[in-house]
């Protein structure tokens, strides 16, 4: 953490640390995505990020990365706050979704930002909803990639206060249509909750 947090350029950084790994309050496909954590770095633009990691700091990052990880990868993201954080909520989920094989690129992000976003925001005592949605995936240079080589299309967080606002969203109204919409042109969704760590 401390070595990653000296990358130039670096707006904010967080680690997000798997505490759950089970689908949570959903009926959906689950995908092959066994992670232990999402690492989330800001920059400005995809320049300075090509940046920092060309910079001297960065192959401070590749040569730990072994004492930690086994694999990783790099996914590149424009994020879109559908539902602004309200205070500092105590849960966070985040998802991983891949899109149906029969939905195109554009058809994804369509549905998702247009018609499902509105529905999620519906959601009661929500606390915080964000899309990230994928422009690029791939391996981190000069660290060994995930060999199954797994490229999602978009990546949710979400934000509750607590565990009973997070079961009684799930199990409302809102949800069964949300859920319903999924099923339309997501395959799989793959669920966890995190403990978030703020670095920079």
């Amino acid at each position: 953490g401390p070595l990653a947090a000296k990358m130039p350029g670096l707006r904010a950084y967080h680690q997000n640390h798997i505490v759950d790994k089970s689908q949570l309050a959903i009926d959906h496909a689950r995908g092959g995505w066994d992670l232990d954590g999402f690492s989330e770095l800001w920059f400005d633009d995809v320049a300075t990020m090509e940046r920092a990691i060309a910079s001297e700091a960065y192959q401070a990052v590749v040569a730990d990365s072994p004492h930690c990880m086994a694999a990783t990868r790099v996914i590149v993201a424009n994020q879109v706050t559908v539902v602004p954080l309200q205070g500092r909520p105590a849960i966070k989920r985040m998802s991983v979704l891949q899109r149906r094989a029969d939905i195109s690129a554009e058809d994804f992000r369509r549905e998702w930002l247009d018609v499902h976003a509105p529905l999620v925001a519906r959601f009661p005592a929500i606390a915080g909803y964000r899309q990230n949605v994928v422009t690029a995936c791939g391996p981190a240079p000069g660290i060994d990639a995930d060999a199954d080589g797994l490229a999602p299309d978009g990546i949710v967080e979400m934000w509750f206060h607590n565990q009973q606002d997070l079961v009684a969203a799930f199990q409302s109204p809102a949800a069964e249509l949300s859920q319903r919409h999924a099923l339309s042109f997501l395959q799989t969704i793959t669920t966890f909750l995190v403990d978030v760590h703020e670095l920079v």
